[in-house]
């Protein structure tokens, strides 16, 4: 059995890889604008304490700065703050040294006027992502190397496929679907091998997100979301550069949300099933599924309970208002009842039931499959035992 589907996925692969640069990106048919860029604080003229209309303090300051990237590179820019207000400034007093992101703004007369905007963090960044990735080699090794670019590879997908097709005016349902089950075969495939365990979780994932699909599309309906909950949906539309299906992207993102932990679980059952088959090739089909789904229940509540912190801990200060009682803040049910939070609540139950029918499903199709000799162990198939 070392068989079709062999040759038959290379070459989905491959031909997936070759379609990628057909769907790059998006015409930019809006003209040019002003581009942030990065500048260093190479002097603090002056400074002064001052405090808003709120009673929050704040420094305002008059900088002296060098631009580092394009047509400001090493030009000297004259930032003044004394007259913004707290609310436009947004951020703590700067020093010498300090990289930051800066805006032009030119008047009518053609007078220019530049603001910091934010810290310059991209470096920082990019240290916290190597030293992510050199965990996973140490603790990974091989395996984790393959993992990495699988993320790669995920990465890709979202950003030259997935995104620039919704900007050109695709169906954001239809796209993600189609990026999902890419990124789906390319990873599982390339992490966990060209065997049957990957094959089940990978069937196991595809249905489950086809469920996960219907189901987000049917909620979404049944709760009238409109997918302008978010602030950043609003400013999409704003832009005004394309008509956009909001509800749509709103399903299109519940669909790849849920498929990061769906191809997690998924691998983790069919690996129960074989294992739990090694161990004793005389069990019934049903034992081995109900021996899996004892350990799926567990995994499932752990993952269930993940998600419901994850959701929590980005929401954050939304949460915090459930705690206060005084005007003008809204009751706990019309909190609730915001489209903002009403989302959330969708996606995280949407996406757990999609995880609950995961469990059942894959260990049912491993368990059969094994058990009636359509895949067998002792092969490449389900993966050896080392």
């Amino acid at each position: 059995m070392n068989f079709i589907y062999r040759p038959f996925l290379l070459a989905l692969i491959f031909l997936a890889i070759l379609a990628l640069p057909k769907f790059v990106s998006a015409e930019e048919n809006s003209a040019p604008a002003e581009k942030p860029f990065f500048a260093k604080v190479t002097a603090v003229v002056s400074e002064q304490k001052k405090t808003d209309e709120n009673g929050k303090e704040y420094t305002a300051q008059v900088l002296r700065l060098k631009g580092l990237e394009g047509e400001w590179k090493n030009k000297e820019i004259n930032y003044d703050g004394m007259n913004l207000t707290a609310d436009i400034i947004g951020l703590p007093a700067f020093k010498v040294g300090d990289k930051v992101v800066m805006n032009r703004n030119v008047d009518a007369e053609g007078g220019e006027t530049f603001y910091v905007t934010d810290y310059a963090r991209t470096n920082r960044l990019y240290f916290l992502l190597a030293l992510f990735f050199g965990l996973i080699l140490l603790v990974g090794k091989r395996q984790g190397g393959k993992a990495i670019v699988g993320l790669g590879f995920t990465f890709l997908v979202l950003m030259k496929f997935i995104i620039p097709r919704i900007l050109a005016g695709s169906d954001p349902i239809v796209i993600s679907i189609i990026g999902s089950f890419v990124i789906l075969i390319i990873s599982l495939y390339l992490v966990h091998g060209f065997n049957a365990k990957t094959s089940v979780a990978l069937t196991g994932t595809f249905l489950s997100l086809v469920f996960t699909g219907i189901l987000s599309s049917v909620f979404v309906q049944f709760t009238r979301l409109t997918g302008f909950g978010d602030e950043s949906a609003v400013f999409l539309v704003s832009l005004g550069q394309n008509v956009f299906n909001m509800k749509g992207i709103l399903l299109a993102g519940m669909i790849i949300g849920a498929l990061g932990v769906l191809d997690d679980i998924t691998i983790s059952q069919a690996s129960v099933v074989e294992q739990i088959y090694l161990a004793n090739t005389k069990l019934s089909s049903w034992e081995i599924y109900r021996r899996a789904m004892k350990v799926g229940v567990d995994h499932v509540s752990s993952i269930v309970n993940t998600l419901v912190l994850a959701y929590a801990g980005a929401s954050l200060p939304l949460l915090l208002l459930f705690s206060l009682d005084s005007p003008p803040v809204l009751s706990a049910a019309q909190i609730i009842n915001n489209e903002a939070i009403a989302t959330e609540i969708v996606r995280t139950v949407v996406g757990s039931m999609g995880l609950v029918v995961a469990v059942p499903l894959t260990s049912l199709i491993a368990a059969y499959f094994l058990k009636n000799k359509i895949l067998r162990p002792d092969d490449e198939v389900f993966g050896r035992v080392h």
